[in-house]
């Protein structure tokens, strides 16, 4: 079994901003492998189909993103899975738009979302896309940053980066992750 999990906000008013990249890319996915995301528990919406005699579920938490883990960790424990079969897709600060990074671990490096995850799991061992949406312009507070809309001329390059990271994930479904990450790794 393979748990797929997009960091974002609920709410209409979060919807495409940098912050919910993976929520965006959960879509894609589910849209690509027809899962509809049409079940509520564990703090989040999430779907479930079997892709490849492998059960595969989207998650979107539906907590906020600092409380990210309070959604993932119940969901773990309920289909009594390991870190190992977890991928988690985030928002990183630290890359320009429209560059993707896939990682084995490591530290949160500033991401609350990451942070609580990590908080919950008990480690920071567990497989991440990191999508880059850039650092803020002088003079702007990184949340005011995060929580806004993509600017028009970054859409080609972050639509380039979440279709890449949802073909990164479906490759992931039967494929070892290090085969991906050499794959996909720019």
């Amino acid at each position: 079994m393979k748990v797929i999990v997009g960091l974002g906000n609920p709410g209409v008013k979060y919807d495409h901003t940098r912050h919910n990249v993976g929520f965006d890319v959960i879509d894609l996915i589910s849209d690509q492998l027809t899962i509809p995301l049409d079940k509520k528990k564990f703090h989040g919406i999430y779907g479930m189909k079997n892709i490849n005699d492998e059960k595969v579920i989207l998650l979107k938490p539906q907590t906020y993103m600092n409380l990210s883990g309070e959604s993932v960790r119940p969901l773990l424990d309920y289909f009594d899975l390991s870190v190992e079969d977890l991928l988690v897709i985030y928002d990183d600060l630290d890359l320009p738009v429209g560059k993707i990074r896939l990682r084995q671990k490591g530290s949160p490096g500033g991401h609350n979302g990451i942070k609580s995850l990590i908080a919950h799991l008990g480690t920071q061992n567990f497989k991440r896309i990191r999508i880059g949406v850039d650092r803020p312009p002088s003079g702007m507070s990184v949340p005011n940053y995060v929580l806004g809309k993509f600017r028009p001329d970054e859409q080609d390059d972050i639509h380039t980066a979440m279709k890449r990271s949802a073909d990164a994930s479906i490759s992931w479904i039967d494929t070892p992750f290090l085969e991906v990450m050499n794959k996909f790794n720019q």
